[in-house]
Parts: C-alpha cells; sequence; structure tokens
C-alpha cells in the first residue's frame, strides 16, 4: 500500500516538471508558420530550437504512440501482466514452501516456472519490435515537426536571454 500513497506526488511532478512545458494546441499546430528549411542548416537549427521548445508535446506524443503501441498488441500487454502479476503473488503467497505428497516446492520454483513461462510469452509478444516502432514512428513526428515549424519571434531573443549574444 506504501507505492499506492506515493502515486498523487509521483504525477505532481510529472505535471511540474515535464507537463508545465506544454505549449497550446494553436501555437503547435500553427500551420501559418510550416514551411520547408532552405537548407539542412536551418533544418537543424529548427529542430534544436523546437525540440526544447516544444519538449512537452513531444513528451505527449511519445506518451500517446507508446498507448498506442500497446493497445494494438494486447498479447505483449497480456504477457507483461503474467509476469508482473506472477512475481506479486510469489511474493505475496509463496513465502513459504508448499508440500505435496513427497514434493516441496519452494519459492525458487515457483519464480522458475513463472519465467519458463514468461520469458518466452513476452519474446512471443515481440517487445523489441514494438520497441523500435514507438523509435521509429516518435522520431519521424519529431523531427519532421521541428524541422518544418519555423521557430516564433521569441527565438531570436532565446541567445539574449542565456546571455550568448
Amino acid at each position: 500500500m506504501e507505492y499506492a500513497a506515493r502515486i498523487p506526488g509521483v504525477l505532481q511532478s510529472l505535471k511540474e516538471t515535464r507537463l508545465s512545458g506544454l505549449r497550446p494546441v494553436t501555437e503547435f499546430f500553427d500551420y501559418n508558420r510550416i514551411s520547408r528549411p532552405a537548407d539542412s542548416n536551418t533544418a537543424f537549427s529548427r529542430i534544436s530550437y523546437n525540440t526544447r521548445y516544444f519538449s512537452g508535446n513531444y513528451a505527449l506524443i511519445i506518451a500517446m504512440l507508446a498507448v498506442y503501441a500497446l493497445l494494438t498488441n494486447l498479447f505483449l500487454v497480456f504477457a507483461l501482466f503474467f509476469l508482473v502479476g506472477g512475481f506479486a503473488l510469489i511474493n505475496k503467497f509463496g513465502a513459504d514452501p508448499l508440500q505435496f505428497g513427497e514434493h516441496t516446492i519452494t519459492q525458487k520454483h515457483l519464480y522458475t516456472g513463472l519465467f519458463v513461462i514468461g520469458i518466452p510469452l513476452v519474446y512471443i509478444g515481440a517487445p523489441i519490435s514494438t520497441f523500435f516502432w514507438l523509435v521509429g514512428a516518435s522520431g519521424f513526428l519529431i523531427l519532421g515537426h521541428a524541422a518544418m515549424v519555423e521557430p516564433g519571434v521569441e527565438s531570436e531573443y532565446a541567445s539574449v536571454e542565456e546571455g550568448t549574444v
């Protein structure tokens, strides 16, 4: 239960750190500022500025893509719940050895059985391809958006605020 008591604090700190940088949707999807960069230097400078400026929005995009990836790969979700749930149940109920006739089943035997069944289930669920899909999809969206959106007027003053004129 001590983990459940920490959840509001973790969510509050997440809100203060990451989500405080969210920019309004109208600014994020401002089609008037979309243009093709003139050259690669312009694209790299836009990416550099926009990834910092829209970092909260990009984190939200990654989170939404991760949820989508898990919703479309329910077998992976089942396999992860099987492993995590089995681990929690063994910790809670399997501390004492169980006696079945001549056989004694210890906590070590339960963990071995859990991993012998759970690891192949996770492997079949394809977590590596799901991870690489998430990296590729989020990278494509974020880099594409960051390269195409012209920085606002405030970007001209960013170097002045940092002290580098």
